[in-house]
């Protein structure tokens, strides 16, 4: 309904497998550098697609084993991009026998964002005081700090993940607006 389906496909199936970036301890700030080109400012699941466009574009013009090394100066592991590569394969597959057909124009920020609330209604946040997060049953959260909206705190967000460690985390995260929901 929103012609965002190669979007939210992507993003469906990056959520299904381990995170391909990679941030070694004695590399941190190396890998967040390389990561930060992904990186966008309202929505970590933005920069999910911005992940795979950029490897796609490598992966059209450069051998396995380039490609390979690409991913290693990008802290981003080239087995995880694989299993990524074959669910979206497999959600594409699904998809089309359901009858549903891709959108053939690149979806705008609102259409990708609305069609995932449709899924994470229970994870969706709002500002209360500064740096906390009140969510569904009165929860109250924190940004997860490798999130690329630490910085910004919208008021509105809607998170595929809650994280319960020592402390609550919102965890991939994007800004939304309340009229949204």
């Amino acid at each position: 309904d929103n012609h965002c389906l190669n979007e939210v496909s992507i993003i469906v199936a990056a959520l299904e497998v381990a995170d391909p970036r990679e941030r070694p301890l004695d590399q941190a700030q190396a890998a967040d550098e390389k990561h930060a080109l992904f990186k966008d400012s309202r929505s970590d699941f933005a920069a999910y697609l911005n992940l795979w466009r950029a490897f796609e574009q490598q992966a059209r013009h450069l051998s396995q084993n380039k490609l390979r090394q690409w991913c290693r100066a990008h802290f981003v592991s080239y087995i995880h991009m694989r299993e990524w590569r074959d669910i979206h394969r497999q959600l594409e597959a699904q998809v089309h026998d359901m009858g549903l057909r891709s959108n053939t124009e690149a979806a705008d920020y609102r259409s990708i964002h609305v069609a995932l609330l449709s899924g994470l209604l229970g994870n969706v946040a709002f500002l209360t005081e500064p740096g906390v997060y009140q969510g569904a049953r009165n929860l109250k959260f924190s940004l997860f700090p490798g999130s690329g909206l630490v910085r910004n705190k919208p008021k509105w967000l809607v998170a595929a993940e809650l994280v319960e460690t020592g402390q609550r985390y919102l965890r991939t995260v994007a800004a939304i607006e309340a009229n949204w929901i």
